[in-house]
């Protein structure tokens, strides 16, 4: 089939590999499922191995139903979720379970970070707030409660830097990754020494990565790797970026009038910088974007993956709707037959963690809500929440004001979404040509880096394309609007019932998933 590229994307829920060729089209794509383990009450792990042995399996798939000879793969590259964090011996193994970026165990510590005044000097030291489940809190929570687990450990990494490690033995990072870490100066693009003495976590310095740009070669294809994976040995493997980087290059964002949104288990708000990190109204997270620039983040895991965890647990409950084609069809098919019409209720997407603790559920349902208002209610409420992270992003004197947003996310396989999207969030929504948003661009880290394209930005250009648009409907718009002042109002009323009985409440049964 000729000359094409591989890009390997370990997300919250898949990890996917994806093959491409110089123009971006994708010839064949392997999804493996990642679980989820909840050890404990607000605890999200990952087996290194077994994402690893899923990324090994879907690069296999991908060269055999392609019938892609190994030779022909130019170069491979990784993308993954920001912050959490993987922990590596001498020997590239795992020390401990990897932590995804859900999890909560350091809550408490950053709420006390609050409390003292170190949460506002950590946003200036490294151009972000600090949250759970970035990885600074997480290290300092590791240091405190397992430090036998950081003494063993020599490098501290983070997802897609594992897998990496992994394919060819280097244990790097990229600028976007440290950034979304919160371990470095952003503006400067070094570790932030500062930092670390905030926190009393200066012995962590020899063990955090080097840091190198998203497309450079960092190694290649180790003969373990070659066998497991069926690549030639001694294919480049170019250093990647994290997810949320890599689908904005994929979405062609090369402007600040351009902004990455992206709807899957995260709600992503990127607005793009040109000329210094945003920090008037500072960001949940922000980094070096590769193409030039800062991008700066706020977000929340109010997203798509509450569409699933509803269409999986109560819709195909015992089967439910058993016989239908495509379910998603079938609740497609339910909110365009609802939509336009009035309803109370209203969806609040907080099932893997609400804004200061609001629960998720539905609101406002009657006798006479029937399943057609129920989805639309689903679907409004997921915009909802985009629509909270967006107001925030866009705050400040030194915000970006974008003229469109360039969406990717499990949301765009529906247009109907999508153009509910542009009328909710009053900007056009334009969808990038493809699915594997991720794998995407990291595999145009990876044609740059072994010089099929000059440079990063002709990769982005030469791979990248819009396949359609979503203006705005104000009269549309209108009738999900006049909800919304409700909508966060019982929010934030939720959140303070929630806040004002926790410490009287009950201990929580332990959650536990085996899946």
């Amino acid at each position: 089939m000729g000359e094409c590229v591989i890009g390997i994307d370990a997300g919250g829920t898949m990890t996917k590999a994806a093959l491409f060729d110089l123009t971006g089209a994708e010839k064949a794509c392997a999804r493996s499922r990642n679980v989820t383990y909840f050890p404990t009450l607000g605890w999200t792990e990952r087996d290194p191995d077994a994402m690893w042995r899923a990324a090994a399996e879907a690069i296999s798939t991908v060269l055999q139903h392609s019938g892609t000879d190994p030779g022909d793969v130019l170069a491979i590259s990784v993308s993954g979720y920001g912050s959490g964090l993987y922990l590596l011996d001498s020997d590239n193994n795992p020390t401990r379970p990897g932590i995804v970026s859900t999890d909560g165990r350091a809550a408490e510590m950053v709420g006390q970070w609050a409390v003292d005044g170190r949460a506002q000097e950590l946003a200036m030291l490294v151009n972000q707030v600090p949250w759970p489940g970035q990885s600074a809190a997480l290290i300092a929570w590791l240091q405190d409660n397992e430090p036998e687990v950081m003494a063993k450990t020599q490098t501290i990494t983070f997802c897609k830097d594992y897998l990496r490690a992994q394919l060819c033995g280097d244990r790097s990072t990229d600028f976007t990754d440290a950034g979304s870490a919160a371990l470095i100066d952003v503006a400067k693009g070094s570790y932030s020494e500062d930092m670390l003495r905030l926190l009393g976590l200066e012995q962590m310095m020899p063990k955090l990565p080097d840091i190198g740009p998203s497309d450079d070669v960092a190694g290649y294809v180790t003969a373990e790797a070659a066998a497991l994976t069926g690549l030639k040995q001694g294919t480049p493997v170019v250093r990647g970026t994290v997810d949320m980087s890599a689908s904005a290059m994929a979405s062609m964002v090369t402007r600040p009038d351009q902004m990455s949104m992206v709807a899957g288990t995260f709600s992503i708000a990127a607005t793009l910088h040109d000329q210094a990190p945003k920090m008037d109204a500072v960001p949940m997270l922000q980094f070096a974007y590769p193409l030039g620039g800062w991008l700066a983040v706020q977000g929340s895991p109010t997203s798509a993956s509450n569409l699933e965890w509803v269409v999986k647990t109560l819709l195909l409950h015992d089967d439910t709707l058993e016989g239908m084609d495509n379910i998603y069809d079938t609740v497609n098919a339910a909110v365009a037959r609802a939509r336009g019409q009035h309803t109370n209720a209203m969806f609040f997407p907080y099932l893997f963690g609400g804004p200061e603790g609001a629960p998720a559920g539905l609101v406002g349902m009657s006798a006479r809500t029937d399943l057609d208002k129920t989805l639309l209610a689903v679907f409004e409420g997921i915009v909802f929440s985009h629509k909270a992270d967006l107001d925030i992003a866009l705050t400040g004197k030194d915000a970006a004001r974008p003229e469109v947003i360039r969406m990717t996310g499990g949301a765009t396989q529906s247009p109907l979404w999508t153009e509910m999207f542009a009328d909710i969030l009053g900007l056009p929504i334009e969808v990038p040509r493809g699915s594997e948003f991720g794998a995407l661009g990291t595999a145009m880290c990876a044609a740059s880096g072994v010089g099929a394209f000059d440079t990063l930005s002709d990769a982005v250009t030469g791979m990248g394309g819009i396949a359609r648009r979503h203006d705005t409907n104000a009269e549309r718009g209108a009738v999900h609007l006049a909800k919304y002042p409700r909508y966060a109002a019982l929010r934030d009323a939720m959140a303070s019932a929630m806040i004002a009985t926790q410490d009287t409440a009950p201990a929580p049964e332990l959650e536990m998933d085996h899946a």
